[in-house]
């Protein structure tokens, strides 16, 4: 169920795609697609528990679902204040170039805070992409590479839930 169902709010559709913010999105949801977006090349899908660790700690899931059946998904981090990292953006390959995407990264942004910067490293399919939605490419990102498999026994604190992160 999203944000706007739990309130008794109606879902703000876009044509026949419903956007909302799902906190508690599904793992499998999540997982299957990734698998539809080609994302999950690039993302430990087999590791069950550590996909849920990844939605459960991030900040933002918002969601594009077309018949109750969920197309994209877009999941952040962010201080709300002055940076968002969009982690993943997934759109099923058979509904992309279809504006999905753009209205998910415009939501995500939005509801992170529009005083925020919106940063992302690009998957290699989709690095011709952003520049069509607005994005600039940035010539001085660095990485530290995973080093080691997380231990199955390590907990994660729970995120706390900031009481607005929109203006109201």
């Amino acid at each position: 169920m999203n944000d706007h169902a739990a309130k008794g709010e109606e879902p703000v559709a876009e044509g026949t795609i419903e956007y909302g913010v799902e906190r508690g999105l599904p793992v499998e949801e999540f997982i299957d697609v990734l698998r539809r977006s080609t994302l999950a090349e690039r993302r430990p899908v087999a590791d069950r528990g550590r996909i849920a660790k990844m939605l459960a700690q991030a900040d933002l899931v918002v969601t594009a679902r077309r018949d109750g059946v969920l197309v994209g998904v877009a999941r952040a981090l962010t201080d709300y204040c002055y940076c968002t990292y969009l982690s993943d953006l997934a759109v099923d390959v058979a509904v992309q170039r279809q504006g999905i995407g753009r209205e998910l990264l415009r939501r995500t942004h939005e509801l992170a805070g529009r005083e925020t910067m919106l940063v992302l490293l690009a998957a290699p399919q989709a690095r011709s992409y952003y520049p069509h939605v607005g994005l600039r490419q940035h010539d001085s990102c660095w990485i530290g590479d995973r080093t080691e498999k997380p231990a199955a026994e390590k907990t994660v604190p729970e995120k706390p839930v900031p009481e607005s992160p929109v203006g109201e």
